[in-house]
């Protein structure tokens, strides 16, 4: 499948990279991925040291950035064997580039900013010359790159150094401007013309999510700074719970049922535009909620008997609201169906940040466990035969 394929059905032989010819995650891309955690633990750092809405906003505009960098990561690797010849080299600077970048993050929005963006961009650079050269005999797919994926990395790194010449709302804005100018390249031309191997793209995403989990679970241990009496164990306790209740409604069902459909999709721009969709753009919703919660578990962990902050209430309550929208989203997309249940929890959850900020934080991560495991154990019921044979090896029933 993919460009193995397109160079077989041309004739001519591939003088290029080395194309990946097995779907598994190789162990190179799970070491670019261990650089990305420490890009998700600096925002975290960045709307931890600046808790109020500017900082949450701040941050989330980094965490789009650099997950738009890895999604581009995902797709080449999809394309090409990371592991083969100097392909590896690269792949090296480019994760020594995404480590300067990771240290930038806490300063992009200050004396950082121009390095953020030099180094952001020598990232995106890289990414795009392995996927020249990997288009070396596919037309399409270097005519994909050429004339979309060059053209919106450019304007999207432009548009950061020049952020870096202002501060405050213009700063701000200009991010904005270029996050959506990049993020909108991919529908300026046919998406037919990009390689996918559905399994393994379908696998790298469902690792950076556990990923982005262990990052929450990080943030508990950054939050206890050392520190362990009964309450900071209660927190601890409960935090890892809900951390586990999120990877329960992404891994239990959800993620075989989607992986699945990706690969039986019509190859081209069916199979591209469900992976673009769906993978590359609604899963920044699921990490940017466990991002959330991360820096909500971080700052509730020191204060659990105190008041949550307004701020500190959404990124707690409100980043798992962000998470089940993004998986409802994630299912509209497959099947065309809402789940109800998990929309109505994240609006419950998203109603209740008003009451966080006047009751002890430990109730409310209390409350939040038992509505989401409430909702785990509903649907876990509810599924039935359905699930315990979706689960069984070569069974393709789902649930309804």
């Amino acid at each position: 499948m993919g460009a193995m394929a397109a160079g077989a059905e041309s004739g001519r032989p591939h003088r290029s990279a080395t194309l990946r010819e097995e779907e598994r995650v190789t162990p190179l891309e799970l070491f670019f991925d261990l650089v990305f955690v420490l890009a998700i633990t600096q925002c975290t750092a960045l709307m931890s040291a600046d808790p109020g809405w500017d900082g949450l906003i701040r941050g989330l505009l980094v965490l789009g950035m650099l997950w738009w960098a890895w999604v581009g990561y995902a797709w080449l690797t999809s394309v090409v064997d990371p592991e083969a010849g100097a392909t590896r080299l690269v792949i090296f600077g480019a994760m020594a580039a995404l480590l300067i970048v990771s240290l930038s993050v806490p300063h992009a929005f200050g004396s950082l900013a121009l390095t953020f963006a030099l180094a952001y961009g020598a990232v995106r650079i890289a990414h795009i010359a392995l996927f020249l050269f990997a288009s070396t005999d596919d037309d399409a797919l270097r005519h994909a790159v050429i004339g979309g994926l060059v053209t919106s990395t450019a304007v999207a790194i432009g548009l950061l150094a020049l952020a870096s010449h202002f501060d405050g709302v213009a700063q701000g804005a200009l991010w904005a401007l270029a996050l959506f100018l990049d993020m909108a390249g991919p529908y300026a031309f046919e998406p037919s013309g990009w390689r996918l191997a559905p399994s393994h793209f379908a696998e790298r995403h469902g690792l950076i999510i556990i990923i982005a989990l262990g990052e929450s679970i990080v943030a508990i241990g950054v939050g206890a700074a050392g520190q362990l009496s009964f309450g900071i164990g209660v927190v601890a306790v409960m935090g890892v719970s809900l951390s586990a209740a999120l990877w329960w409604t992404y891994f239990d069902v959800v993620a075989i049922i989607s992986g699945r459909r990706l690969v039986e999709a019509e190859p081209g721009q069916d199979q591209n535009a469900l992976a673009r969709d769906s993978y590359s753009y609604i899963h920044l919703l699921l990490v940017a909620g466990i991002v959330l919660l991360a820096l909500g578990l971080k700052k509730t962990i020191g204060h659990f008997g105190d008041h949550l902050h307004p701020e500190t209430a959404f990124a707690l309550l409100g980043g798992v609201a962000v998470y089940l929208i993004g998986l409802v989203a994630f299912r509209y997309r497959h099947i065309h169906t809402v789940n109800r249940r998990r929309l109505g929890l994240a609006v419950v959850l998203l109603l209740l940040v008003p009451v966080a900020t006047e009751v002890p934080a430990l109730l409310t991560l209390a409350v939040a466990n038992v509505l989401i495991w409430a909702l785990i154990a509903y649907e876990t019921r509810s599924y039935g035969e359905a699930r315990a044979r979706l689960r069984r090896p070569g069974d393709e029933a789902a649930p309804a």
